[in-house]
């Protein structure tokens, strides 16, 4: 047997150290044993995160590097510029120019992602959803880099690089693609009970949004505002959209990543091409350093969330995107985000996540971009001035004069101009006192990682709670080692014994004992705000009804059904057998799409306008019977007359409020009808 820390070599080839019964000792790229790859270096237990860990930044360093060009997280992603526009100026809790005036315009530009697929991936598996905004103030750019779920899976930076390494394509046979239902992700989070609120929220049907137009975002960790007199309050921010936030139905979610891969790209373009901006409310949780001490948990902790009831959102402006992109990898693939990224009046806590952050995102540009000059390509430079003594390097634009490279030089004569310098009111980091020893440990407060899944669980309707419950029956069905699931079944015992049960008869195994809690879990009161169906926002505006006609409909009921759907806010898309003209009675249409490509999947809502002859003849067509029958599984409206019957009863549609005539459709396809779903699939 090899002695501790022996060297010896691994199937790769790798020198390996090992330690007491030959497990092999982690170690640095150079060989250092490592005695902790749980937390990064912190002055105290709650304190900022230290320059000097070098095991952190060499192990993000490495992170970031590991393939090129492609973006290694939020790989595949759609853009839109627009305006932030503020609606309740905020001086007195910040000096940041683009929150001092009422009706004062910011430029932007948005980034909507997924997480864990490739730039070759689809637009709608099961994954978080980045939500990144660049604003161009005059003051230089600040990157709000969040995401559509308020929290995240790990506590600490240091472990990022193992949650994605989890989540990816399994090392050994690169696949699946963009999935998270499967052995290594399990593992992980079987392993690491933080992960278990962000793992129920992307088990939620947050985790398969609508649209980006309907989409939340969230800054997930707790930021400062300071005003000009340097006083400060912590922080958290959101974006809510004007349209209501809606999710897609996991069947619905599916059908779309083999029937339009850029389902969620093509409603964004389609919507500001037509000139229906997306516009989103920008809110903030504003709160003081007492309240913080107050709370069960840690505001530090990027695995929790305050909830709207304690502190209620303020709404300060709004965000319009209104112009799609001239070119996708100028303004797209080149665009580039750092939490770095701030102005005076924003400022960071010492959430070690995010501190994390702060080194990671500006280090992998230098790798994607294959500059320190990344700043300069025309999306990423700010519109307002900037220069400072940086010169130099790969793939520099532009033309330095003078002969003074540094800062402070006294080379103003003679023409030379002596450059930039600092300004007093320029950015300052709000002062706090910083004390403690130099130690690896994660902060006892941050110890509780089941209170608030249970509360998330608690907030959600009964329907939300059978498609998280049958959600994560379904990824763990995918998972082959059985240890990973026992694990993943013991930490939701502690969530909630109901939720286990369900996943524990799903798979067909028996309960395991719950795992043994670091802090035992305390029951929060539930939130509506976390709940999609709760705050569903009964509207057309945003939405697209698929209208299907044939030969010999009547033009004038399908005209009124038309221009229905458009007064109430939506946008008809015509379906018929064949996309050129159709002859009907009183006229020839010509429809928008054919329906063996224009599936219901793709719309909010469905509707009938046929003759009898005609709905005899699509009741033996496969893709008529399933643009019914999906339309209806989808818990979608369906708008008909009596005509349409032979299509109806082909394809098995039973009554229900939302199974409507035509009159009433525009106001029932403003709803998904959660009722009818246990009458089609069996939940957990």
């Amino acid at each position: 047997m090899a002695k501790p820390y022996d060297s010896t070599i691994g199937e790769g080839g790798e020198t390996q150290q090992l330690g007491s019964g030959d497990t092999p000792v982690m170690t640095t790229n150079h060989g250092t044993p490592l005695s902790d790859n749980q937390n990064s270096l912190k002055a105290g237990a709650r304190g900022p995160t230290l320059l000097e860990d070098f095991i952190l930044r060499e192990k993000i360093f490495h992170f970031d590097h590991e393939r090129i060009p492609e973006r290694i997280v939020h790989a595949r992603g759609s853009v839109a510029h627009g305006y932030f526009e503020c609606t309740d100026p905020i001086p007195d809790l910040s000096r940041a120019s683009l929150f001092a005036e009422k009706g004062k315009r910011t430029e932007v530009i948005v980034r909507f992602s997924t997480v864990a697929g490739g730039a070759g991936s689809v637009d709608t598996p099961r994954d978080v959803r980045g939500f990144a905004t660049k604003f161009y103030t005059d003051e230089g750019n600040w990157d709000l880099v969040a995401n559509n779920i308020p929290v995240f899976f790990i506590q600490d930076a240091i472990k990022f690089p193992d949650l994605i390494h989890s989540v990816k394509m399994e090392a050994d046979r690169g696949f699946p693609q963009a999935a998270s239902a499967h052995d290594t992700f399990w593992d992980f989070v079987s392993l690491m009970p933080e992960t278990l609120h962000t793992v129920v929220w992307a088990m939620s049907d947050r985790g398969i949004p609508r649209s980006y137009r309907m989409m939340e975002g969230f800054g997930i960790h707790t930021f400062k505002l300071v005003n000009a007199e340097g006083q400060e309050h912590f922080v958290k921010f959101h974006w809510r959209p004007k349209l209501g936030t809606q999710s897609l139905v996991w069947d619905e979610s599916l059908k779309l990543q083999a029937g339009d891969n850029d389902f969620h790209r093509r409603d964004l373009w389609d919507a500001i091409a037509e000139g229906a901006f997306p516009e989103y409310e920008f809110g903030i949780q504003v709160f003081d350093a007492e309240l913080a001490a107050s709370l069960p948990y840690d505001v530090l902790d990027a695995t929790k969330l305050i909830p709207e009831e304690i502190v209620p959102l303020r709404i300060i402006g709004r965000m319009v995107l209104d112009r799609n992109p001239a070119n996708h990898f100028a303004e797209n693939e080149q665009l580039a985000f750092l939490p770095s990224n701030v102005v005076p009046g924003v400022d960071f806590s010492d959430d070690p996540l995010l501190q994390g952050r702060l080194f990671s995102y500006l280090d992998t540009q230098k790798s994607r971009l294959g500059t320190t000059n990344f700043h300069q390509i025309p999306v990423n430079a700010p519109k307002c001035p900037y220069a400072n003594m940086m010169r130099d390097g790969m793939m520099q634009t532009h033309v330095h004069t003078g002969r003074a490279n540094y800062e402070p030089n006294s080379l103003a004569q003679a023409g030379e101009e002596g450059g930039p310098r600092p300004r007093p009111d320029g950015f300052r980091s709000a002062a706090q006192p910083v004390a403690g020893e130099k130690l690896r440990i994660r902060a006892d407060t941050f110890a509780d990682h089941y209170s608030q899944p249970r509360m998330f669980w608690k907030s959600q309707t009964e329907n939300e709670q059978a498609h998280i419950a049958s959600a994560i029956t379904f990824e763990l069905s995918k998972v082959a080692l059985e240890h990973v699931r026992i694990r993943v079944l013991s930490h939701l015992r502690n969530v909630d014994e109901d939720l286990a049960a369900r996943v524990a008869k799903g798979l067909a195994m028996d309960l395991p004992e719950a795992a043994a809690p670091a802090s035992p879990p305390v029951d929060l009161d539930p939130s509506d705000a976390l709940s999609i169906q709760k705050r569903w926002q009964a509207t057309l505006q945003g939405r697209k009804v698929g209208v299907l006609f044939d030969e010999g409909s009547d033009k004038a009921s399908l005209d009124n059904l038309l221009q229905a759907i458009r007064d109430a806010g939506g946008t008809p898309f015509t379906i018929a057998p064949k996309v050129g003209g159709i002859m009907l009675k009183g006229g020839e249409m010509k429809a928008d799409g054919q329906l063996a490509g224009s599936p219901s999947w793709l719309f909010d809502a469905v509707a009938l306008v046929l003759t009898r002859e005609a709905a005899e003849k699509l009741a033996k067509d496969s893709a008529a019977i399933g643009f019914v029958m999906d339309a209806y599984a989808h818990l979608k409206a369906i708008g008909h007359d009596d005509n349409a019957q032979p299509l109806l009863d082909r394809a098995g549609i039973m009554p229900d409020q939302g199974v409507t005539d035509l009159a009433a459709l525009p106001k029932a396809a403003t709803l998904r009808y959660w009722d009818r779903e246990p009458k089609l699939r069996d939940l957990a």
